[in-house]
């Protein structure tokens, strides 16, 4: 058999980033493999030829899915048909679950043997469970963000591998650049979600619980990164706060604001690991449709949505989601935060991002070898 040639799919930033870390680990370990697929700049920057721009199947949302839904139907079909007349020798899928197990659905028709590598697990320890056995169809073996994903995937027939979480890899700020951020009063870090309908639910709190830090430390700041799709309405939903945040857009300032917060409100998700991993202690606010809700209460399996809960198997982490994301409930927590300087959260903090794979080998690397291991063991 000539070089080892592999089809990789990413569908989205996270992805990509996923992907290029992957593919430099397995050039690293299997010099002359050779790739093909669809990917970002980031994978491309790492020598992928995207079969067409990724940025097509970033899509979220039923509403904004249906208009492309024959694009998308088009782009699944050749897809599948670019790996099954590539010569790979497997196809490995990242994230984007709803275009990636479609292709692979196709592929696995075609041949059932094609092996197919899934990397980022579902959340099936969230809700749905039934989603790890329809993905074990299609998929062979998983690549895990988290340590407690393996067994669930191995007890729906497919073969698993934690390799740590990219968030482990991520740059922080040093010292110094964390000291250009600092000042005399408390630093709060406001983070009310990257997307429209978060930030509209969440800044007119975080706006009043600004206003009751105030009333306790008048020499309070706010830093606020966002991204650039929502910067304008920040910008106006943020304009009356007591205290006029600082809006942040590039990364070395953003890196440099999370290594310098006292305390952090934060909207639900990965951010938590990323404060986590600057040991920024944080409070999650978090709120929604109320049908939503209530349909998300029904069928969660789990108390909590924050990560470094989860994860370090604490509940350190105070929540306010739905009825409860009101900045009189907030307030007294973030300051209660600020009074102990986090004390309640930092070893919980340092444990999720050990068992997370910090201080290990990088993801991407750990990735890389796990795929390896899988094809050699297939022969």
């Amino acid at each position: 058999m000539g070089a080892l040639t592999l089809f990789l799919i990413a569908g989205e930033p996270s992805g990509d980033r996923l992907g290029a870390a992957l593919m430099a680990g397995l050039v690293d370990l299997s010099p002359g493999v050779q790739f093909a697929g669809i990917g970002g700049p980031m994978m491309q920057a790492q020598g992928l030829d995207s079969l067409f721009p990724m940025e097509e199947l970033s899509v979220m949302g039923l509403v904004e899915v249906l208009p492309k839904y024959f694009a998308l139907k088009r782009r699944i079909a050749q897809a599948a048909q670019a790996v099954l007349a590539s010569g790979a020798q497997a196809l490995i899928t990242i994230d984007s679950p709803d275009f990636c197990l479609r292709v692979a659905a196709i592929v696995k028709a075609a041949r059932p043997d094609f092996p197919v590598i899934h990397y980022v697990a579902p959340s099936v320890w969230a809700w749905r469970p039934g989603r790890a056995a329809k993905m074990a169809r299609v998929v062979d073996h998983v690549l895990a963000l988290l340590p407690f994903e393996p067994p669930l995937m191995t007890a729906a027939g497919m073969s698993c591998d934690f390799v740590g979480h990219p968030v482990v890899a991520e740059t922080l700020a040093t010292e110094a650049e964390a000291e250009t951020m600092r000042g005399h009063g408390p630093l709060i870090l406001a983070l009310p979600g990257s997307r429209k309908g978060e930030v509209s639910r969440l800044a007119p709190v975080l706006g009043q619980v600004v206003a009751q830090i105030k009333a306790v430390h008048p020499d309070a700041r706010v830093a606020l990164p966002t991204v650039r799709g929502v910067a304008g309405l920040v910008q106006d939903l943020t304009a009356d706060w007591a205290i006029p945040p600082r809006i942040i857009q590039d990364a070395p300032t953003k890196r440099a604001a999370f290594a310098a917060a006292d305390v952090a409100i934060a909207a639900s998700g990965t951010v938590s690991l990323e404060l986590a991993a600057n040991g920024c202690p944080m409070v999650i606010a978090y709120d929604m449709n109320p049908l939503t809700l209530w349909l998300m209460r029904r069928a969660a399996l789990i108390d909590t949505v924050t990560l470094v809960n989860l994860v370090s198997d604490t509940r350190v982490v105070p929540e306010f989601i739905g009825p409860d994301c009101r900045a009189g409930l907030i307030a007294p927590a973030v300051l209660r935060l600020l009074a102990e300087q986090g004390a309640s959260q930092r070893d919980a903090m340092r444990l999720t991002m050990q068992r997370l794979g910090q201080g290990g080998a990088p993801p991407g690397q750990r990735a890389a070898e796990s795929v390896l291991a899988f094809l050699g063991a297939r022969g």
